[in-house]
């Protein structure tokens, strides 16, 4: 099983370093020169998205809290596709015309005609902010392989599990971080599958684990066993995860990556194909763990009473170790997938947004590729500090971060792809106030509605109210209808 994963994460190593020699430039580094076919972009965009949680924290909640969960799921899935659908032709084809702005912080600066620095800066520190804690969600998730599969203190396994990724994205860029995500996409689909089969089997059939399900959720109320068994407000919170896919940064950054707008449709159904089974898959391993655990208890002390072990405890008592080995890299493919791209974004902020924004307009291409560089190490060396606390949790984690991009970026994402009247005041005050909104929300104030709901409330209702204010300029919006006329004409060729 560890000759597996090693193997597995070697090759993920040479990956980084091939994609060394392709870089030549600081759009390499951060975009892969706008060069990604559909397949390429399908996968690695699923990847990016989904991380760890999808096989720790996922299947932990439907253990804890029953099929209620799933309301999850449906808004998540709702939400790619609208955000494929809706946003990724409209977004590649403005950023083209925004000077071909390599960053979400770039595109908002050219798009709303920006005069000073501030919003993009803002944007920047915001990106900064959400990621830092997102990429100690992935580090957390990474510890928690490496610990159960090494046998190593939470400590040691965080070094070991951020390490990896932290490799290949400092030597590769955007090109080691597309090609690994394809490669981890595949992994996490076959993972998927394999695993709620193996564990339906195991349980003897359809009736063994209904009743096994049935007699756990006798023995613990808070159980749900019915999705349908889940308050309004717990109902919309759920659901409202789908909301985050529009302002999701390391989302984003694969639209604008995709070589043309034609591949986008292809890459979409390929994409969705991806997600909808792996959420299946992993909604399914958590159901599976409720009734596999309550059959075979004396198993259940390997989850050490933590849920989100329950992949890993699967892949490990139902495959030979040879499997075992490439079940768990999908784990670790998972995190990787996204803790990569997160570095990047973050580390593409700093030196694009901020340092060339601020300090040297003028810096050659080189200097940047090295400076993100030196900021991937930096970004993961705080995450690593945010996740030393190892009964950190990987979905509240996520979350958190989730709902602040969602809320500070998702109406503004919108309204400037389709409404020309958005306006560079507008864009700012509303994506403050929903960032605001959110880290009020999750720090102040006691409910169980999800914070991204009043986040991305607040930031449309500013953006719209500032913007009828202050409307942008005439240049701004002639802009505007140029990229979408070049949409149109793209569309019909």
């Amino acid at each position: 099983m560890k000759i597996t994963f090693g193997v597995y994460l070697a090759f993920v190593l040479l990956l980084g370093v091939v994609a060394y020699f392709g870089t030549k430039n600081f759009g390499d580094y951060i975009l892969g020169g706008r060069s990604l076919g559909s397949f390429v972009t399908a996968l690695s965009t699923g990847a990016s998205a989904m991380s760890g949680w999808l096989f720790l924290g996922l299947p932990a909640a439907v253990m804890d809290s029953g099929l209620s969960i799933v309301w999850m799921g449906i808004g998540l899935l709702t939400g790619c596709y609208l955000s494929w659908l809706l946003v990724s032709a409209r977004l590649r084809m403005q950023t083209e015309y925004c000077n071909d702005a390599l960053t979400i912080p770039e595109f908002f600066h050219f798009r709303f005609g920006a005069k000073s620095p501030l919003l993009r800066c803002v944007t920047a520190i915001i990106i900064l902010f959400f990621f830092t804690i997102y990429c100690a969600s992935g580090v957390v998730a990474g510890a928690r392989l490496f610990q159960s599969l090494f046998d190593v203190s939470y400590t040691t396994a965080v070094w070991l599990g951020a390490g990896t990724t932290i490799f290949y994205t400092f030597i590769g860029g955007f090109l080691a971080v597309s090609w690994t995500d394809t490669l981890q996409a595949s992994l996490m689909f076959f993972a998927l599958i394999a695993a709620p089969i193996m564990a339906y089997l195991a349980l003897g059939g359809a009736e063994e684990v209904s009743t096994a399900v049935h007699d756990y959720a006798l023995a613990n109320p808070d159980f749900d066993i019915s999705m349908f068994s889940v308050s309004a407000v717990s109902g919309i919170s759920a659901v409202a995860w789908g909301l985050g896919y529009f302002g999701q940064p390391h989302v984003l950054c694969r639209f604008m990556a995709i070589s043309s707008v034609k591949q986008l449709p292809q890459a979409r159904r390929i994409g969705m194909v991806w997600m909808i089974i792996c959420f299946v898959g992993a909604i399914t391993i958590g159901y599976l763990g409720v009734a596999y655990f309550h059959v075979f208890k004396e198993q259940a002390a390997l989850l050490n009473n933590d849920s989100e072990r329950v992949f890993i405890v699967f892949s490990q008592v139902l495959f030979n170790p040879w499997i075992a080995g490439i079940i768990l890299s999908a784990v670790l493919a998972a995190i990787m997938s996204t803790l990569s791209c997160q570095l990047l974004v973050s580390s593409s902020a700093i030196t694009e947004d901020l340092y060339k924004g601020l300090i040297r307009p003028n810096a050659s291409e080189q200097e940047k590729v090295w400076l993100g560089r030196l900021m991937v190490l930096i970004v993961a060396g705080i995450a690593i500090y945010l996740a030393r606390d190892p009964d950190s949790r990987v979905l509240g984690l996520v979350s958190y971060a989730w709902a602040g991009f969602g809320a500070a970026f998702g109406p503004i994402i919108l309204l400037s792809i389709f409404w020309r009247g958005i306006s560079n005041t507008g864009a700012f005050c509303g994506m403050v106030a929903g960032a605001v909104v959110v880290v009020l929300w999750k720090q102040e104030v006691d409910s169980q509605l999800y914070e991204i709901v009043p986040g991305f409330i607040a930031c449309s209702v500013v953006a719209i109210i500032v913007s009828l204010i202050k409307k942008p300029s005439h240049e701004v919006t002639e802009k505007f209808d140029l990229s979408n006329q070049a949409l149109l004409d793209a569309r019909k060729s």
